[in-house]
């Protein structure tokens, strides 16, 4: 790893007992803001996708953010996986298990095509709810998850058990 993709990554902060007691939320708003850190994490995940993709998938809400520059700065179309509730035409909905309670997330009609290739990008892979529920998303609509690319995982919460056999590349392991 680059000495200037650590120094990017070392802008995460950390913030104990959020959203709940007992759990420690890791903030990427520092590295946003931060544009020499930001394009040197965008350009680590496009290595990670690496080629054969077709589209990305993000996540609501620091997802969008990543997949969005990523998708530009790789020629890519992104699918947009949201909060229920905030799109007129859902392609399909899955309710899943965070650390911290449920939740559910819908695929807007149109995103994805069948027999395309899309990779998942995200900002921490924590207990691999919202992955695994994106990919299942994603599978229903006819694409393939060709990959889930991440800049934290949180190994001792084991999510990438959670996914099978879809590859899984984070840029830092905490």
């Amino acid at each position: 790893m680059s000495r200037e993709l650590e120094r990017a990554l070392d802008l995460v902060t950390e913030i104990r007992d959020f959203p709940e007691p007992g759990v420690l939320f890791r903030d990427l708003t520092p590295l946003f803001g931060d544009a020499d850190a930001f394009r040197h994490v965008i350009d680590a995940l496009g290595e990670a996708v690496g080629e054969g993709v077709d589209r990305l998938a993000a996540v609501e809400a620091r997802g969008f953010v990543l997949a969005a520059a990523l998708g530009y700065a790789r020629g890519l179309g992104v699918a947009l996986v949201r909060k229920p509730g905030k799109l007129p035409n859902v392609a399909g909905r899955v309710d899943y298990e965070l650390e911290y309670g449920t939740a559910t997330l819908e695929l807007p009609m149109g995103s994805v095509n069948k027999g395309e290739r899309v990779a998942i990008v995200d900002d921490v892979l924590a207990t691999g709810g919202t992955v695994a529920a994106t990919a299942e998303l994603l599978a229903s609509a006819g694409a393939e998850v060709t990959g889930v690319t991440v800049v934290l995982e949180l190994t001792e919460l084991g999510g990438r058990s959670r996914l099978g056999s879809v590859p899984v590349h984070a840029l830092r392991k905490v």
